[in-house]
């Protein structure tokens, strides 16, 4: 698998996984994100991005972007502005 292409959405292959008990930082509720919106500096955090891309059915991400979870969502953000590229709805339960 090559790298996601941002704006791509769910690729061909993908499947949602089992993402186990996810709490929101205290003062943070779902939002459902879409393209262009900014994910908070908190969210930045090596804690919050997830790895097991592969899992999904997902490449890896481009230089510089980052997959992160979101409670139920998937999020492809530019490390560097915290913009959010690509969502992937879902991708959790």
């Amino acid at each position: 698998m090559g790298p996601h292409r941002p704006g791509a959405g769910r690729p061909p292959g993908f499947r949602p996984v089992q993402g186990g008990r996810w709490r929101y930082p205290p003062g943070q509720r779902y939002r459902r994100w879409a393209i262009g919106g900014i994910l908070p500096g908190l969210f930045l955090s090596r804690g919050y991005i997830y790895d097991d891309y592969w899992r999904l059915g997902l490449g890896g991400p481009p230089y510089g972007y980052h997959w992160v979870r979101y409670g139920p969502d998937l999020l492809l953000v530019e490390w560097r502005t915290g913009r959010v590229v690509d969502v992937i709805y879902g991708a959790f339960y």
